[in-house]
């Protein structure tokens, strides 16, 4: 863009008469503003701030950045709880219905927490104390299912969540009956309601 050079002459012409020192610096002064600058900075490191925490809260409460409870959990997957199997034979109970002809026949898998004293024992010399303790047992926990099982009806074991309170039934009479048997989880390997 061209300037006329009239313009040019004209601004630099303007003197201020009554320059003084302090007249001469409150533009400079004025130029860079410090109490917006200030704000700035404070809003930019605030914003930054929030940023970071917010970031650093996702991945801990995600597990992708391991806090205290991450350590925690992992000292407790390191020990997991042995177990093992008790099979126990098919189940044939007359059910509680109104007719009494109603029965139940059922093959259930038990896992049992393993006793701790059972890992240090030598094995070969408590072989046959050890097999009597078990049918001792099987016959305990074959006892507490029939009677469990006895007072059931067919319409409640065929409702939609009738295997599973069925499950928590066994587990609760299990715990009060067999106190030093500790069933981890009942499984039904065969499940048969005949009306």
């Amino acid at each position: 863009m061209a300037t006329s050079p009239t313009v040019l002459a004209g601004a630099s012409s303007t003197v201020v008469p009554d320059s003084s020192p302090a007249l001469a610096a409150a533009p400079v002064a004025a130029k860079f503003p410090l109490i917006p600058l200030l704000i700035a900075v404070v809003v930019g490191v605030l914003v930054a701030t929030l940023g970071v925490g917010g970031a650093v809260y996702y991945l801990v409460r995600t597990g992708r950045l391991p806090g205290r409870e991450g350590s925690a959990r992992k000292a407790e997957v390191g020990a997991p709880t042995t177990t093992h199997a008790m099979v126990l034979e098919p189940l044939l109970v007359n059910l509680a219905d109104a007719g009494g002809s109603s029965y139940l026949r059922v093959a259930m898998t038990l896992r049992v927490a393993d006793a701790a004293e059972g890992k240090e024992a030598k094995p070969k010399e408590k072989k046959p104390k050890e097999d009597k303790e078990a049918s001792d047992a099987v016959a305990s926990v074959r006892d507490t299912m029939l009677t469990v099982l006895g007072r059931q009806t067919a319409d409640r074991l065929l409702a939609v969540d009738g295997k599973e309170q069925l499950k928590t039934e066994l587990k609760a009479a299990l715990a009060e009956h067999n106190a030093d048997l500790k069933v981890m989880d009942v499984f039904f390997t065969d499940f048969l309601v005949q009306r």
